[in-house]
């Protein structure tokens, strides 16, 4: 446990101001080049995962597993590592950078043998009770492995007495909680699991005959894969022999999905409830400008989270619309061990001002979010000492004011900046002329939901609200974050 806390010590220490998902997973049933297919939907699914990745095959007789760190085409790229994955059905994932454990032991999908056979599980998501189930099972004599989440997931599956894989998958999942999504590889058969209220993100596609099982519709396009539909919230799909049978073993509840997955986490292409992600981000975008009070010359997008919220708010004012900051898209993610000296430049190795476009201006600056601050805080600065004569900070949501338990890496609530200043006091220390974050009432507008009315659907927006759909199991006081990160947000999940 100490080796934990001192892992998340440093995560915290080096925390990203933005959030961050925790991976994507991928999964294809009889087809072939399924290792191929595989690989190129974890590549569309990049965004959700940069750390490592791994592929899990099987070809009838044995299963084959590939794991590596790093990005997709720099590891599965070759005709000859995708020939080591033999097979007509595979499963992937992507696991989202950490400063936790760096070892191949974490990568996913992990893999088993269970008296009714090898088992393959990817996994996106957080448990909400993974601290417990893990103790109970070591009193029991589990081993583990790894410092994953996932693994009590694996471990509660073999450890089933139920003659069939779908009963033991069955077994397992009644005994976890939080949110996640699962794809799982048996022998001849492939496995999607979403969690009772659809907090992570799972889709069915379909490629001929082929059943395709994704994080987002993304990974179906970039295969030639048709979108059936979602998998829905607590339900179990299994495809075995080219047809889907579809479980529902919970009872049933509304659905709630992850408001950031409209905000920021999904691809801008990617379909959320019948429209890509870049149309809500408009939305948004409009329904931040239908709160605007102020004037301006031109609006300015954070690139490139908030750039279709900032598109939408400039169309709905009528406010020339400018690539004011300029990304620079080859920043590697280790670059070079910096001096201090360097280390002082902060964002300017990710973005910089273009002068010309903002000098002497009065800016509307858009982001999708403001966690700590400090990100914000730089490019304020980089805008008025490139010469803006006013810049006004506008949030494409509402202030983050509470932690997150079900897959995404936010810090403590002592380390959100809403959660611990008011909106002046956050202004002030931005140093932006005025600062306003999207109203709630407004975001569900903009993503197509009425918060006021009890008969639609409600987004899991406890980042805002407070309102978890699942209580945490393994509440420790408030260094529950802490702890029930340990598992999972500090070594992967």
């Amino acid at each position: 446990m100490k080796k934990h806390i001192k892992i998340l010590k440093k995560k915290l220490k080096n925390f990203d101001p933005k959030l961050k998902e925790e991976c994507g997973v991928f999964g294809v049933s009889n087809a072939t080049d399924a290792s191929a297919l595989t690989a190129l939907g974890l590549h569309a699914l990049q965004h959700r995962g940069q750390e490592g990745c791994g592929i899990v095959t099987f070809d009838g007789e044995k299963y084959y597993s590939e794991k590596r760190f790093g990005l997709v085409g720099d590891n599965f790229n070759k005709e000859k590592v995708l020939k080591k994955l033999r097979g007509n059905y595979a499963i992937g994932h992507n696991r989202y950078s950490t400063t936790g454990e760096n070892t191949l032991r974490n990568i996913q999908p992990f893999f088993a043998d269970t008296n009714a056979g090898g088992i393959g599980v990817a996994h996106n998501g957080n448990l909400t009770n993974s601290i417990s189930l893990r103790n109970k099972l070591v009193e029991d004599g589990a081993i583990f492995y790894t410092t994953s989440d996932t693994e009590t997931i694996v471990q509660l599956i073999a450890k089933s007495k139920r003659p069939k894989t779908i009963d033991k998958v069955v077994d397992a999942i009644f005994q976890i909680q939080g949110g996640y999504a699962l794809v799982m590889l048996t022998q001849n058969s492939l496995i999607g699991v979403r969690d009772p209220y659809g907090i992570r993100p799972l889709v069915i596609g379909k490629l001929g005959k082929s059943y395709v099982l994704a994080s987002e519709t993304c990974a179906l396009d970039i295969i030639g894969a048709k979108f059936v539909r979602d998998v829905e919230n607590g339900e179990i799909v299994l495809i075995e022999n080219d047809e889907l049978k579809s479980i529902k073993p919970f009872p049933p509840k509304k659905v709630r999905p992850c408001v950031f997955e409209y905000i920021y986490f999904a691809r801008p292409d990617s379909i959320l409830d019948g429209k890509t992600a870049y149309e809500h981000r408009k939305n948004i975008g409009i329904e931040l400008a239908k709160e605007n009070n102020i004037d301006a010359d031109v609006v300015v997008p954070v690139p490139d989270s908030g750039n279709a919220a900032a598109l939408g708010f400039a169309q709905h004012l009528k406010i020339n619309y400018e690539h004011g900051l300029i990304r620079n898209h080859y920043v590697g993610r280790t670059f070079i061990e910096p001096s201090q000296q360097i280390r002082s430049l902060g964002v300017k190795l990710k973005l910089n001002a273009n002068q010309t476009t903002i000098k002497e201006k009065k800016i509307i600056l858009i982001d999708d979010s403001l966690v700590r601050g400090t990100t914000s805080y730089k490019i304020v600065k980089m805008l008025y000492d490139a010469g803006a004569k006013e810049v006004h900070v506008k949030i494409a949501c509402p202030e983050i004011r509470h932690p997150d338990f079900y897959g995404v890496d936010t810090p403590t609530k002592k380390e959100l900046l809403a959660a611990n200043k008011t909106n002046d006091e956050i202004c002030e220390y931005i140093g932006a002329k005025s600062l306003k974050f999207l109203s709630i009432e407004g975001l569900y507008r903009a993503v197509g939901f009425d918060k006021r009315n009890e008969t639609y659907p409600q987004l899991t927006d406890h980042y805002f609200t407070g309102d978890y759909p699942v209580k945490p199991i393994d509440e420790l006081g408030d260094n529950k974050v802490t702890q029930l990160s340990l598992l999972s947000t500090a070594s992967n999940n």
